[in-house]
């Protein structure tokens, strides 16, 4: 398994979003030793830039910092794990992975957020909140995937603060709500999962260190039971992201859930 540490914190433009760098680092060092695996971290500019077709921070998402986040992925020995730094950093790992294993590739999305907005519909112009749409193929041509992630094969679990052009595409059969992913996943065809682990998917009564908390989230007994219910599924990468404290010892049940999921696979 590759641990590949990613402190990108532009596409999240919250007051706290600069704390997403010494989160990634504290989540890290805590993967590291529940996985019994080393740590490469991966290198990335912290600068800012202007916002540029509704998308702040444009340059710098598409410049060196992207690149080296696809160095990284060049020779991956097994599943990739990313640790982030905001959502944004799934757009490289989930598009290698749906390049390297086929259009039957599914997305398990567990996330408070659809991050299904596009530059035209987003309030904020804050990236994290377009990636799994640019990863579906829409939006801004420099992020949408292509390949792309198949329609219908993006399963949301915990999505509870929407938007209007999310809940539409949704509507549409881009993607799929479920309380059921791996079932979803299969009725939809796929037959290996990427999985995404946004950590406001908890409660911040259990979990407060994430950049956007949303109330009435899970636990985390209830999180590492969810990621376990992947278990005979062929999980072939995972990312875990939206993380600013530095005090996560509680996580480690979920970082053990996603580590046996992917060694499964």
């Amino acid at each position: 398994m590759l641990i590949n540490a990613v402190p990108q914190w532009q596409g999240a433009i919250s007051p706290g979003a600069k704390g997403l760098i010494e989160g990634c680092r504290a989540l890290s060092e805590l993967a590291g030793h529940v996985l019994g695996k080393p740590v490469h971290h991966v290198r990335q500019d912290a600068a800012t830039s202007d916002v540029v077709a509704g998308i702040a921070n444009r340059s710098v998402l598409t410049g060196t910092n992207r690149q080296l986040q696809l160095a990284a992925l060049e020779a991956p020995e097994g599943p990739v794990l990313t640790i982030g730094g905001d959502c944004g950093v799934e757009l490289v790992p989930v598009g290698v992975a749906r390049f390297r294993y086929g259009a039957t590739l599914g997305v398990a999305w567990f996330d408070a957020h659809a991050d299904l907005n596009t530059a035209d519909s987003s309030p904020s112009g804050a990236y994290h909140g377009m990636v799994l749409r640019s990863l579906l193929g829409e939006g801004d041509k420099e992020f949408a995937a292509s390949p792309a992630i198949e329609r219908g094969r993006a399963v949301l679990f915990g999505a509870r603060s929407l938007d209007s052009a999310e809940e539409e595409a949704i509507a549409s059969g881009l993607a799929v709500r479920s309380d059921d992913v791996a079932g979803a996943l299969n009725a939809a065809g796929a037959d290996r999962v990427y999985l995404h682990v946004d950590l406001d998917i908890l409660d911040p009564g259990e979990f407060p260190g994430v950049n956007y908390p949303e109330p009435g989230g899970l636990t985390i007994a209830e999180l590492a039971e969810a990621i376990d219910g992947l278990s005979g599924m062929e999980v072939v990468g995972a990312g875990i992201t939206e993380c600013v404290g530095t005090e996560v010892a509680a996580l480690e049940p979920v970082l053990a859930a996603v580590g046996r999921v992917l060694m499964e696979g």
